[in-house]
């Protein structure tokens, strides 16, 4: 995979599509700082690892849930090596069984595709129908990794600029969650 190893402070001079341009609109007006890196595509948290590199932080990992009547959808936020096991979660969240909700859901609720998921994504969300998860461990961090809506490219924002402006701007309160590191000992 390549990986433009200059990392660039706010948005990029050349234009993008519209969902990206959104991303970079609302970091502006909100007037939160990043850092970037563009890439070739990278859709999975393996794929991220020289990318966190150049960020020097870690790409958060992003799960759209969805309950199984399809009713009720979470954005999950956690670190990216971390294992997950739906029934942990759906234990927290007081839901029966979650899966992971479809390429459509994610396209309706937040108008991005698989390998694109990113809290960033929530500013998409008007009707508020996505409930949003931080696992508890991503506070400790300065900063996180995400994506504009778009995977070929990484952000790097200040983790209290992502809770204190980004969140209240974007109108989702999140519920913090406790996800074990090794699932299996639960």
């Amino acid at each position: 995979m390549y990986i433009d190893p200059t990392v660039y402070s706010g948005r990029p001079a050349d234009k993008r599509i519209p969902k990206e341009e959104r991303c970079y609109d609302l970091l502006d007006s909100l007037k939160i700082s990043f850092t970037r890196v563009d890439h070739e595509h990278a859709d999975t948290i393996e794929a991220c690892q020289e990318i966190e590199k150049l960020l020097g932080c870690e790409i958060c990992k992003n799960l759209f849930l969805t309950n199984r009547q399809m009713t009720e959808v979470w954005l999950l936020l956690m670190p990216g090596e971390k294992p997950f096991k739906t029934k942990l979660l759906s234990k927290q969240i007081g839901s029966a069984r979650l899966s992971f909700a479809s390429p459509e859901q994610m396209l309706q609720y937040l108008d991005i595709t698989p390998g694109s998921v990113s809290v960033l994504g929530l500013m998409n969300d008007r009707e508020k129908k996505v409930r949003l998860l931080i696992d508890r461990d991503l506070l400790g961090q300065e900063a996180i990794g995400m994506h504009p809506c778009i995977n070929t490219s990484s952000l790097r924002i200040r983790t209290a600029d992502v809770l204190e402006k980004l969140l209240p701007a974007m109108a989702h309160e999140p519920t913090f969650v406790e996800l074990p590191w090794n699932p299996d000992e639960t």
